[in-house]
């Protein structure tokens, strides 16, 4: 892996690390999920938007082809209005450090759908991560 991925990596573990202590702020103060899920959508929306029309890719926008558009409104409707609000809810419900750790488990459902529908193969590595996935989620619950 390039030094380049790796330190945007980094960045972006930290991101996502800061974000769940501002979900939870917000949903302390008696926002619901439902609101929570909806304006940080609108708000990522917007800044997208704006972004495209300053670095002149609004036009490139309109080239994606239907298949990926597809698979785009999928992802956004499972991940991004989905996944958002059940994780807004369970923040709601718990503690933001048991929350965020067993959340961040997806990547043992994304191993196994991967290879169920990507055909991708298994090696012993990616069986092992995906047992200490395991582990970890018994020791967070």
């Amino acid at each position: 892996m390039s030094s380049t991925v790796i330190m945007l990596l980094v960045v972006t573990s930290i991101l996502w690390g800061v974000a769940p202590i501002f979900d939870k702020m917000a949903l302390s103060s008696g926002i619901t999920p439902f609101q929570g899920t909806a304006v940080r959508n609108m708000i990522i929306a917007v800044i997208l938007m704006i972004s495209a029309l300053l670095t002149g890719k609004a036009t490139s926008l309109f080239l994606i082809s239907p298949r990926s558009l597809i698979f785009l409104a999928a992802s956004g409707i499972v991940a991004g209005c989905l996944g958002v609000f059940t994780f807004y809810k369970a923040l709601q419900l718990s503690e933001t450090s048991r929350i965020v750790p067993l959340a961040a488990t997806y990547p043992l459902v994304t191993a196994i759908l991967s290879i169920v529908f990507l055909k991708e193969t298994l090696t012993w590595e990616r069986f092992l991560g995906t047992i200490l996935i395991i582990i970890g989620i018994w020791f967070v619950k």
